[in-house]
């Protein structure tokens, strides 16, 4: 008498050997090819879903080298394969993706997926196909209640990652060959996908009422802290947005491809859904507040999607963006206390904030150097640019000092200081932390955000504390020998 193991396995692929959904990674594909697509996606679909595979994937392609691949249901196969055991693909997937995993990985004997014009094989129409290459007596891998129809066409199962509901219908139907148990996606995942450490950067929005001292103003508190929490949920949800446009070039990058969507931890389909929610949520409390920080976050907003769909892949472009993203948090500020914001900390924060923009690239290149590459995958950076960005970006490190101590000399400041000269000792502790940071850049230690890596380093901490309670002294207590 024949058992399970004998049969041929056939196995599914979205959700199943690959925790993604290659569909929607390819529609993500063709709108970040041409925008104008999205309007020509809901007239495609209606030709079918098969016509509609077709048509995407005429148009773009998905890579299966570096597609995420389950990595506890591959050594499975690999082990039945070393068997003798017959291994099927079967998949709704268009075939060119089909064919180009199978090539990939070797393992397949056989690949039944979509073809153009054909049938979409999910479902019952996935399990007559099956039936007729293989006949009845088949085991069936697969990861959603749309697999049931299949799973009770086969003569047992391989369950991966299913919900208990589905698990326990396919156990009544048929036996259980083999069961890769579900993975969860907690909600430190879910941190990590928002970046909420990455909310920190929003504490730029309190600049305005440091330097106008209106702490003790409950209503510029109350509009402050909503505005800090609309521009965190807003750059949560171009965070995940970003993440999802660029899952290629993430997959490529040695740190990236743990992100959780480059990983395929979390579905796209969640991520698209919690992004949305939180722009309504962000807008609707920035109107609430004023119409002038509704729009700029709208214009925010704008510039940071510009930056993640376009100038972000154009050399120095980026990183001056960068500096005009982070300075607009500190007029967002402004505006949110309607304090005036003075030229002389717009021009500060633009020279400082592209120094860090440029330690951040200069660190993704210093690590590609050290891993023996040349190129950046999805910007326009070379290694051999370091001999510019060194010091392109101390330069405006410097520029950045240089205009605090012009700051430090302004009418204004020497009116609002009790002891302006204190402020002095401010500029030494920004020149020794900008060129620690740069330091540490060149030794390759800087995480890919320098305000990252500021926030876990504890000589960072301790010289930007110490920089603002000199700013404090000097605001509020006469020094002798100071005046």
């Amino acid at each position: 008498m024949m058992s399970a193991i004998d049969f041929p396995l056939v196995v599914d692929l979205d959700g199943t050997l690959t925790p993604t959904d290659t569909l929607v990674e390819s529609i993500i594909k063709l709108i970040k090819q041409s925008p104008l697509n999205l309007l020509r996606l809901p007239f495609q679909l209606m030709r079918g879903r098969s016509e509609f595979k077709s048509w995407v994937a005429s148009r773009v392609g998905i890579s299966a080298e570096v597609l995420p691949y389950r990595e506890s249901l591959l050594a499975y196969l690999k082990e039945e394969k070393a068997k003798g055991r017959r291994i099927v693909l079967a998949t709704a997937a268009h075939r060119s993706i089909a064919d180009g995993v199978a090539a990939h990985l070797g393992l397949f004997d056989h690949v039944m997926a979509s073809d153009d014009g054909g049938a979409n094989l999910k479902g019952p129409a996935k399990l007559a196909a099956i039936q007729k290459e293989v006949g009845g007596d088949f085991v069936y891998a697969g990861d959603s209640s749309a697999d049931i129809p299949v799973w009770k066409g086969a003569r047992a199962a391989v369950l991966v990652n299913v919900s208990a509901g589905v698990a326990a219908d396919v156990r009544k139907s048929v036996p259980v060959e083999r069961e890769i148990s579900r993975e969860k996606t907690g909600l430190a995942v879910w941190l990590k996908a928002l970046r909420v450490h990455q909310w920190m950067k929003n504490l730029l929005l309190f600049v305005p009422m440091l330097t106008a001292f209106s702490f003790s103003d409950p209503t510029d508190i109350v509009h402050i802290l909503v505005a800090f929490v609309a521009f965190s949920l807003t750059a949560s949800a171009t965070y995940v947005v970003n993440d999802l446009w660029d899952l290629e070039s993430d997959r490529a990058h040695p740190r990236k491809s743990q992100r959780p969507f480059a990983s395929a931890r979390l579905p796209i389909q969640n991520g698209l859904a919690v992004a949305a929610v939180f722009l309504v949520a962000a807008f609707a409390m920035a109107l609430s507040m004023s119409l002038g920080l509704f729009l700029i976050l709208l214009v925010y907003l704008v510039l940071t999607s510009a930056y993640s769909w376009v100038l972000k892949e154009y050399v120095l472009m980026d990183v001056i963006m960068l500096s005009v993203l982070y300075t607009l948090r500190i007029v967002a500020g402004a505006i949110a206390i309607e304090e005036t914001t003075s030229s002389w900390l717009l021009a500060f924060s633009v020279f400082v904030f592209l120094s860090l923009a440029l330690v951040k690239r200069c660190a993704e290149l210093v690590t590609l150097e050290q891993a023996g590459k040349l190129t950046t995958k999805g910007r326009d950076y070379r290694v051999t640019d370091l001999v510019v960005l060194w010091p392109l970006g101390v330069g405006a490190a410097l520029s950045a000092v240089v205009v605090f101590g012009l700051f430090i000399s302004a009418p204004e400041t020497q009116g609002r200081y009790l002891s302006p000269q204190l402020l002095w000792f401010t500029a030494l502790g920004l020149i020794y932390w900008l060129s620690r940071l740069w330091v540490k850049t060149s030794r390759g230690e800087m995480h890919d955000d320098p305000v990252v890596y500021a926030l876990k380093d504890r000589g960072s901490r301790l010289t930007v504390i110490g920089m603002v309670v000199v700013m404090l002294i000097a605001r509020f207590f006469p020094v002798p020998g100071f005046l």
